[in-house]
């Protein structure tokens, strides 16, 4: 005796259109990080010294038998791709009150503590003939 089973009838599924789904995207850190950045100008170098220029540093120094705090003119004598070294005629300070034997002090490029010597007249210049 054969039992007739009826064929299993397969149900095709009905695909339904849904509209996109829209993913917001939450600001990456990179992007939070570089929006709160902002420069005044752009940075660099402002001055470019080379070796034998004449500069100005604030710093302390001698003037008078005296220590003062100011403004001195000096010679550059080395300068890298960070640092500006300058040597100096008369005694320097550090910061703590320690000569530097060597008159040398080492200030970053970018420093506000070192500007170039503005050239105030042309007698003190050796003409060339």
């Amino acid at each position: 005796m054969t039992i007739k089973t009826k064929p299993k009838q397969t149900r095709q599924a009905k695909q339904v259109k849904t509209a996109p789904t829209v993913i917001e995207r939450r600001p990456t850190r990179e992007m939070r990080i570089g929006a709160q950045i902002s420069y005044m100008k752009a940075p660099g170098v402002e001055h470019v010294f080379q070796v034998g220029d004449n500069v100005e540093v604030f710093c302390d120094h001698e003037k008078n038998n005296d220590r003062v705090r100011g403004w001195i003119r000096g010679i550059v004598v080395q300068v890298d791709n960070k640092m500006v070294a300058v040597q100096f005629r008369s005694n320097v300070f550090l910061t703590d009150g320690w000569m530097v034997p060597d008159r040398i002090l080492w200030y970053p490029l970018v420093s506000e503590h070192i500007r170039p010597v503005l050239k105030k007249s042309a007698k003190k210049e050796i003409p060339v003939y």
